[in-house]
């Protein structure tokens, strides 16, 4: 199985990095995962909201051309449904079984654009919560591992 995380921006905070490396080398027996990072588009000084709309459907065109070929998209969308560890468990075990590639699709500091949302019919949210979308990444790469030693029955802390 292949999961891309398809995002806008680099990690800057060593500390986030590090975590994500640990997360990428705990994952290797389970999963090619790999990351595709897109420059973030830049957001004008005391953007106007017409300017940050801009700004969040050209970040969305390129993440919509960006998803791997018959890659299965989902995108993080803190307003879409809250799932629980054991909900992402079932969906990444139900892809695994039906050979389906998953693409989690992680915006930038604006979020997704309307028209990328629209696009992507699978969306999920991990809490109501605000995050960085660096430290979502993190967050979502260690709950990416926490579903696979679920789907493998090993044991991992609740």
């Amino acid at each position: 199985m292949q999961i891309q995380i398809l995002c806008i921006g680099k990690i800057k905070d060593a500390w986030i990095a590090s975590g994500i490396a640990e997360f990428e080398k705990r994952l290797r027996p389970y999963a090619k995962v790999f990351v595709t990072e897109l420059a973030e588009v830049r957001i004008p000084d005391n953007a106007s909201a017409t300017e940050e709309q801009r700004v969040k459907e050209k970040e969305g065109e390129l993440l919509l051309t960006n998803i791997k070929s018959g890659f299965v998209p989902v995108a993080l969308d803190p307003r879409a449904p809250l799932i629980s560890s054991e909900d992402l468990a079932k969906s990444v075990g139900d892809a695994k079984i039906e050979g389906a590639n998953l693409c989690f699709i992680i915006g930038g500091p604006l979020g997704l654009s309307p028209a990328l949302l629209s696009a992507v019919p699978k969306k999920v949210s991990f809490s109501k919560m605000t995050f960085t979308h660096t430290m979502c990444r993190l967050i979502l790469f260690e709950q990416i591992y926490r579903a696979f030693r679920i789907v493998s029955g090993e044991p991992y802390h609740k």
